[in-house]
């Protein structure tokens, strides 16, 4: 079987950025018409909560469902975790460059150097 690629990082990244203009045009929103605006106006522990919600869901649609399951919540997930970013004012740029420090640095190493 031949081994799947993630696709095209230029695709995700512009539809990321895309999702995220959204979530800052709907953050002044009405919470009573804009799930984006309810999400917000709750605060940063209600998104901690609802992130970690839909990181199980993704968790149990890798186990036990298929792969457009799986997709759909993988996309739930992100879009909760752009609103919590949203909420405590993280921008894209500062989680660009977090991950810009981990480029060629083994994952092992990388969490090792966290425990000192």
């Amino acid at each position: 079987m031949a081994e799947k690629t993630l696709g095209s990082a230029d695709d995700f990244s512009r539809l990321l950025a895309e999702l995220a203009a959204t979530i800052d045009q709907r953050a002044g929103g009405d919470p009573k018409t804009s799930y984006t605006a309810k999400l917000l106006a709750k605060g940063p522990l209600h998104c901690g909560k609802k992130i970690a919600e839909e990181g199980a869901e993704l968790a149990l649609a890798m186990a036990a469902q298929g792969r457009s399951e799986t997709a759909s919540e993988a996309a739930d997930l992100l879009y909760h975790m752009l609103v919590g970013l949203r909420c405590k004012g993280v921008e894209l740029d500062a989680v660009a460059a977090a991950l810009a420090k981990r480029k060629g640095v083994s994952g092992l190493a990388e969490k090792a150097a966290r425990k000192n």
